[in-house]
């Protein structure tokens, strides 16, 4: 893709304005006679005002992208600490994982005595990681079995996994921040209101500038984890609603279901654990 347009989409994606946002003060003047303004890098306060015009793009997808950004920046660390990047190339990407090693597996082309045949191996087995492994090979039809057996699996003790998937919407909720957006947003009012008085009377509120910029940034980190929070609910729901409403098993692998609802698959010697994105682990012989 084209460097202007990667910026120019990269902008977009990133502007809290599609969602009637606005972060006030990005940059500053420095020079009032030339006008020339400077990026703000934390010398002068910025300012977040929610709803401050008409969304174009509802706030949850907002969140959403921003996730998703903050994952395809780094989406592995492995086992000897080495940082792998985003790879979009195949629904297995990046998910595989050595249950001997912990790094990831990579997919490859294989040809052993002119019989073709596409594969999935160790990068320890591949390339100098310093840790030494010897996980198996495995062919790739035998990784998409194993999606369909633990999806079937799941659909033939539906009143199992229901139950398992409520216990891990009750978790979600519990490690949720105990700090609500509405508690802040009464502490930064008493807060205003009691730096104006001194500001009027001429006392010093330094600390109190200092608390209410503290408890902004709270304020929006306590955002985006209730968003985070909300969007993990909305998984386990939605599993919750395929479980419920799928009558028939599976009888063939479908691709779009290992981006829907697969968070990793873990290889070991003897059995594959697949492992959803709404907390589920399930083991299958393979």
């Amino acid at each position: 893709m084209n460097n202007g347009y990667t910026s120019t989409i990269n902008k977009i994606l990133r502007n809290e304005k599609y969602i009637g946002d606005a972060l006030l003060q990005k940059t500053y003047t420095t020079d009032f006679l030339n006008k020339t303004r400077v990026k703000n890098n934390g010398l002068v306060p910025q300012y977040y005002v929610e709803g401050n015009h008409e969304a174009i793009i509802p706030k949850e997808i907002y969140l959403q992208v921003q996730e998703e950004l903050v994952r395809r920046r780094v989406v592995k660390t492995s086992a000897n600490g080495k940082k792998r990047s985003y790879s979009c190339n195949h629904c297995f990407s990046q998910i595989v994982i050595c249950g001997e090693c912990g790094e990831m597996f990579r997919r490859l082309h294989w040809n052993n005595r002119g019989v073709k045949s596409i594969v999935w191996r160790c990068i320890s087995r591949l390339e100098s990681t310093g840790l030494e492994c010897h996980a198996r090979t495995i062919n790739e039809l035998v990784l998409q079995d194993a999606v369909v057996k633990a999806i079937n699996q799941m659909l033939g003790d539906k009143s199992s996994y229901q139950a398992q998937l409520q216990l891990n919407i009750a978790s979600v909720i519990r490690a949720s921040q105990a700090t609500s957006v509405e508690n802040i947003d009464e502490k930064l009012m008493a807060l205003q209101q009691e730096l104006i008085q001194k500001a009027q009377s001429k006392e010093a509120y330094d600390e109190i500038a200092d608390e209410i910029f503290r408890l902004r940034e709270l304020r929006q980190q306590t955002t985006v984890d209730t968003a985070a929070r909300d969007e993990q609910i909305k998984r386990i729901n939605d599993l919750q609603d395929y479980i419920a409403q799928q009558t028939t098993h599976l009888t063939e692998f479908d691709e779009s279901l290992v981006r829907r609802w697969i968070k990793q698959i873990t290889i070991w010697d003897d059995h594959i654990t697949v492992e959803l994105k709404s907390g589920v682990s399930i083991d299958v012989d393979a």
